[in-house]
């Protein structure tokens, strides 16, 4: 090789190693905070399944403004302190331009500060504590209603449905539990429901039964359990297994079929009732994204669909705002706006928090599926 022919060679294929990182392609990079392993991993998997399915959904069809969307995983395995770490890595490693997330919402409201520190869209398909939009963050907007919502829904299923006078109101000792548990008691102390018993579980615990004979004794006329499905299923079949057999009613921490295992199959799941979010999976505006699902073999059950509507949420905004990566802006715009998403159209208020209460109340069948009641 000529010394000019050699000069030119490495001049042209340093030309192309220069230029490689400028011709990349460029991702709307939004980070997935959700317990992907942990004692709540099935809620993680419904989290995970519904973001991802959006962005596919969402570059098929161009991206946002020919960017397309990269879903980044953090598993905060519904522990606060590991939340805190899986924020920190979407701000200061990932750099992303939004997050989804989280579940819990004992890991949603530090993570969340960090977000809004940084400045960065966040959005919640799940946590439903009133705390997670009641201190001022700018850059939060939450795709669920609040506790506050669910349990004015949970008082007057068993004051007008079970005829309940006595109750038991049980927590799981975690944030989202003990919040959703209290605003149950509330709202059914108001509808004059005697609450002669309120008691907490530890997460990971295997046994109850000191616990069931404490209900079994205050003579109640049903259990309200707030908190998750590994305990709630476990208490639900102490509870059966020890002979009592009032209602059981819980919330929508148990809606994922790992509940009927947690209770042991459905001859224990089966009556129990659980307050969610009514079933977008119903909806027309659903029908197209559940139907795709279903052909690769994937439930849209759950959060699933609330997920993807974080993720529909989150491109709105970037794609009526171009260019524009502040969080404040981007959720204000949110907060403003009424958009199409996969759960129909949505509206949020100054706070962040949908407009409508959609909770209703389903009961557990003895296919061990959750169906509504009409």
């Amino acid at each position: 090789m000529n010394k000019g022919f050699k000069k030119l060679f490495i001049t042209a294929a340093l030309a192309t190693a220069f230029s490689a990182p400028a011709m990349a392609e460029e991702f709307i990079k939004i980070g997935l905070g959700a317990p992907i392993t942990g004692g709540s991993a099935a809620f993680g998997k419904q989290l995970l399944l519904g973001a991802e399915a959006a962005a596919e959904a969402i570059n098929a069809k161009g991206g946002v403004h020919g960017k397309k969307i990269k879903i980044i995983q953090g598993d905060d395995a519904c522990e606060p302190k590991q939340a805190v770490a899986v924020a920190n890595r979407f701000v200061d490693q990932e750099k992303v331009d939004a997050v989804v997330g989280h579940f819990c919402s004992s890991s949603t409201i530090p993570a969340s500060e960090i977000y809004d520190e940084a400045n960065i869209l966040n959005v919640t398909p799940a946590s439903t504590n009133p705390r997670v939009t009641e201190r001022d963050l700018t850059t939060l907007i939450r795709v669920c209603g609040r506790d506050d919502q669910q349990g004015e829904v949970d008082a007057q299923f068993i004051q007008e449905n079970l005829k309940a006078k006595k109750i038991a109101v049980i927590n799981d000792k975690d944030t989202y539990g003990v919040g959703v548990a209290n605003a149950t008691r509330d709202a059914a102390k108001k509808l004059g429901i005697d609450v002669v018993l309120e008691d907490g579980v530890t997460r990971g615990e295997r046994d109850y039964n000191a616990l069931v004979t404490k209900i079994k004794g205050a003579d109640v006329d049903a259990v309200f359990f707030g908190g998750l499905y590994a305990e709630g299923g476990l208490l639900v079949k102490q509870l059966r297994q020890q002979g009592l057999t009032i209602p059981f009613v819980s919330v929508d921490g148990i809606a994922d079929p790992a509940f009927v295992t947690a209770a042991g199959g459905p001859q224990f799941a089966e009556g129990t009732y659980m307050s969610f979010l009514r079933d977008p999976r119903t909806d027309p505006a659903s029908k197209e994204v559940v139907e795709k699902l279903k052909e690769k073999g994937s439930d849209s059950a759950g959060f699933t669909l609330y997920s993807y509507a974080a993720v529909e949420a989150i491109a709105a905004a970037l794609e009526a705002n171009k260019d524009e990566k502040d969080g404040t802006k981007l959720a204000e715009w949110i907060k403003n706006n009424e958009i199409d998403t996969v759960l129909g159209r949505k509206g949020w208020d100054e706070k962040g928090d949908p407009k409508t209460n959609d909770f209703v109340v389903y009961i557990w069948d003895k296919e061990g599926n959750y169906v509504p009641i009409q």
